[in-house]
C-alpha cells in the first residue's frame, strides 16, 4: 500500500490496456453469447443453509433465467432441480419457499420425492412401457462453500472449490461455516448488469460519488489489487488514519480468526462472475449482481454474521445495514443515465487505467468462458494481463 501511494506511474512493464469495446454492453448478439457462455456455465450464489432449516425445506430461485428448486432432502443433503415436471413442464411449486414431504405437480398430479425420484403418475394404465426411473426430476449442480449454496447449470463444469481457486482459502478466516444469514434485500436498476458491476471493481470513483461518505476515510491512491485465475480478484484500500474504525461496526463482536489486513483496511473480493464481498471482522455483506434483460439488472444484498448471545444476532445490525444502504444508493445514482449513454453514438468504448485493471481482468475472463474463437473480432478483449495474475 505504501508503494501504491508513492508511485508516480504504473509499474514498469504494465501493459497499455486496450479499450473495452462499446458493443459488449449493448450488442444483442454479444449479450446472447454472454448469457450462454457465462450465466449458464458458472457457479452462482443460490442461497444460504439458514433458508433450509429442516428436511423438506425448499426455496425457489430464478436468477439464472431458469426456475430452480433448492431443497433439503430427508437425509439432510441439499439438492437442486429444475422446477419442471417431467410430464409437460408444470411447476412443482408455485410459492417462493416452503416445507414439503415431496412434490406434486399441480397440472396432472405427477409425484416426486425430495430426492427427485418419480413415485406416482395418474392413470398409469394409459402409458405404454412407462419407465419411472427415466423420469426423475432434472438435477442442477449444487455445491456449498461454508453455509453458502451455489448452483451451476453446466453439468460438465468442474467443482465449486476448484473454480474458486485462492478465493476459498482466503475466505476461511471469516469462519464462513459458522455465519448466519442476517438480512436480504434487492434493488432493481435500469442498466446492463456490467455497468453497475464495473463500479464495484474500482475505487477510482470515490472522490466523485462518495465525497461525504467513503472518501472521507479511505485512501484510494494506496489501493492494492490482486488478480487471481478464473476472473476472481481482491482489492485492498487503506484507511486514511490507522486508528480509524468503521462506526457501523463499533460494539459488534469480532470474528477472532480474521487477520490483520482485512481487520484494519477495506478489503473487497470479486468472486467471479457476480459477487462483490467487502467483509469486516464483525461480519460481511455479499452483493450479488444479476442480469434481468440486456438493459436491466437486480442487485441483491445479503448480510452474514457470527451468532451473538441468546438472540443469535447483534442488535446493531439494522443500523449497520441502513448505513451500508445509504452508500449503495450513491453507487446506483448514475446507472440509468450511463445506460442511456452507452446506447448512444457518443459511447465508443472504455479506456481503462491501472486502477481499473480488475474490470479488464473481468472482461478477459468473460471472453475465455465464451470461447476466444467465438467472440466477434470487433467485440473481443485483447488478453493482456496473464503475467499479472497470481496463482497462489
Amino acid at each position: 500500500m505504501a508503494y501504491e501511494t508513492a508511485r508516480t506511474a504504473p509499474p514498469e512493464g504494465f501493459p497499455k490496456l486496450a479499450d473495452i469495446p462499446a458493443g459488449r454492453y449493448v450488442d444483442p448478439a454479444f449479450l446472447a453469447l454472454e448469457q450462454e457462455g457465462l450465466w449458464k456455465r458458472s457457479w452462482l450464489y443460490a442461497g444460504h443453509v439458514d433458508q433450509l432449516p429442516e428436511p423438506g425445506s425448499w426455496f425457489l430461485v430464478r436468477n439464472t433465467g431458469s426456475p430452480i428448486l433448492i431443497v433439503r432432502d430427508l437425509q439432510g443433503d441439499i439438492r437442486a432441480f429444475y422446477n419442471s415436471c417431467r410430464h409437460r413442464g408444470g411447476p412443482l411449486v408455485k410459492e417462493e419457499a416452503g416445507t414439503a414431504r415431496g412434490f406434486v405437480c399441480g397440472y396432472h398430479g405427477w409425484s416426486y420425492t425430495l430426492a427427485g425420484d418419480l413415485t406416482a403418475i395418474r392413470d398409469k394404465r394409459d402409458f405404454v412401457d412407462f419407465d419411472f426411473s427415466c423420469r426423475s426430476l432434472i438435477p442442477v449442480r449444487c455445491e456449498r462453500l461454508g453455509g453458502w449454496i451455489f448452483i451451476n447449470e453446466d453439468a460438465e463444469a468442474g467443482s465449486l472449490i476448484d473454480s474458486l481457486g485462492p478465493v476459498a482459502a482466503e475466505l476461511e478466516q471469516f469462519a464462513i461455516d459458522d455465519l448466519t444469514l442476517v438480512d436480504s434485500r434487492g434493488y432493481d436498476v435500469a442498466c446492463n448488469v456490467k455497468i453497475l458491476l464495473d463500479a464495484f471493481l474500482e475505487v477510482y470513483h470515490l472522490k466523485s460519488i462518495h465525497q461525504s461518505t467513503v472518501d472521507r476515510f479511505l485512501d484510494h491512491r494506496g489501493t492494492t489489487i490482486t488478480l487471481w485465475p478464473g476472473g476472481h480478484s481482491r482489492m485492498t484500500t487503506p484507511n486514511r488514519r490507522p486508528d480509524w474504525t468503521d462506526p457501523g461496526t463499533k460494539g459488534m463482536p469480532p470474528i477472532p480468526s480474521v487477520t490483520e489486513i482485512p481487520r484494519d483496511n477495506n478489503v473487497s473480493y470479486n468472486i467471479y462472475p457476480n459477487i462483490v464481498m467487502p467483509p469486516a471482522s464483525t461480519g460481511l455483506p455479499m452483493l450479488v449482481f444479476w442480469p434481468r434483460s440486456d438493459r436491466t439488472m437486480r442487485i441483491e444484498c445479503h448480510w452474514f454474521s457470527p451468532r451473538v448471545g441468546a438472540e443469535g444476532l447483534s442488535p446493531l445490525w439494522p443500523k449497520r445495514i441502513d448505513n451500508f444502504e445509504r452508500i449503495l444508493y450513491e453507487d446506483l445514482q448514475f446507472a440509468p443515465q450511463i445506460q442511456e449513454s452507452v446506447q448512444s453514438p457518443g459511447f465508443r468504448g472504455m479506456p481503462l487505467n491501472y486502477q481499473e485493471r480488475r474490470i479488464y481482468h473481468w472482461h478477459e475472463e468473460l471472453d475465455r468462458r465464451i470461447g476466444l474463437n467465438r467472440v466477434p473480432a470487433e467485440q473481443r478483449v485483447e488478453q493482456l494481463l496473464e503475467d499479472w495474475v497470481e496463482t497462489e
